[in-house]
């Protein structure tokens, strides 16, 4: 089934007023009026022209359309999404007066392809949409995943003026951050979507978490990675040095000939949950500068004590391989 671009049939821009396409409609109904028309096809012509001022010439089905069809493109295959006709009531029109519409008007305004609607507006028409899902993204600090947090956000949202047309308006809401959320995680907010048309219900608002980026941690789900840099002797000897946290510093045992890249689990101290993430402490290995007579002399005498060792010797090992 094609999709019909009711606003190409109506010859207008899906910008025009209502009163734009009721002057359109009545001049092309005279133009086409199979009475009066000599031209080739006027008949079909004036059919299609009165399905298509059937639905932009009322607010409610004129947005519906816009909805469903801002999608879709003339000449593609059309298929509404599931449930669509389950949303819509069609009341009114008579066997005297009633017009047999194409099918793609019966799959986007009735329950089933028996349901049919005067082209002459005869009787009434109730539709009746559940507004849609809008999805956006919100930017929190990986401390409020830890603690919980609330935020303000301003979002531009799509609303249906009286004249049936989408606008822009801003909306604020105060959100709340829930302790343990995760990265990609979204938060549902019943009601706060689009409106719905006729007795449809609003849609929701759902809001994905995304991560500010931060000059300590990475994350990846639950877990929490930092590098923790240590001086040699720290790392050849072994010490006991602060590391930091999203929740504080800690005491942290390094154990001596630790190399660096090492990974220390801290269990539990990654982002809360009913299964709490894990904080991976990363060791990094600095070496003091060798700017100063003194400090030369030092790695001097260390280069003496260490004369046998080799950091490549498994290098010429693969070599020889």
């Amino acid at each position: 089934m094609d999709y019909k671009d009711y606003y190409k049939v109506m010859g207008v821009e899906r910008s025009a007023t209502q009163d734009d396409i009721k002057r359109a409609y009545r001049k092309l109904a005279r133009k086409y009026h199979p009475d009066v028309s000599k031209e080739a096809g006027a008949e079909a012509k004036f059919k299609e022209l009165g399905e298509a001022y059937e639905v932009l010439k009322d607010p409610e089905k004129r947005a519906a359309y816009d909805q469903l069809g801002s999608n879709w493109r003339a000449g593609q295959d059309f298929q509404p999404p599931p449930g669509w006709g389950a949303g819509f009531e069609r009341r009114g029109g008579t066997p005297d007066n009633e017009a047999d519409f194409s099918d793609f008007f019966e799959t986007l305004f009735a329950r089933s392809g028996s349901a049919r609607r005067s082209a002459s507006g005869a009787g009434g028409a109730g539709v009746h949409l559940r507004g849609q899902d809008h999805h956006a993204q919100v930017l929190i600090d990986l401390e409020d995943a830890y603690r919980g947090a609330t935020r303000t956000l301003t979002l531009r949202m799509p609303e249906v003026d009286a004249q049936g047309h989408v606008v822009m308006r801003e909306r604020t809401l105060q959100v709340q951050i829930p302790k343990g959320v995760r990265a990609g995680q979204h938060i549902r907010l019943a009601g706060q979507g689009a409106p719905g048309l006729g007795e449809g219900g609003a849609g929701d608002l759902y809001l994905e978490i995304a991560f500010n980026p931060h000059s300590l941690y990475r994350v990846e789900g639950r877990d929490v990675f930092v590098d923790l840099p240590l001086a040699p002797w720290e790392a050849a000897l072994g010490a006991e040095v602060q590391a930091p946290t999203p929740d504080g510093l800690v005491e942290l045992k390094i154990p001596p000939t630790t190399a660096p890249g090492r990974r220390l689990r801290l269990k539990g101290r990654g982002i809360p949950g009913a299964t709490p993430g894990d904080l991976y402490v990363v060791t990094q290995i600095v070496l003091p500068p060798a700017d100063t007579d003194a400090a030369r002399a030092a790695y001097q005498r260390l280069q003496g004590e260490f004369s046998k060792f080799n950091p490549r010797a498994h290098l010429k090992q693969g070599a020889k391989a």
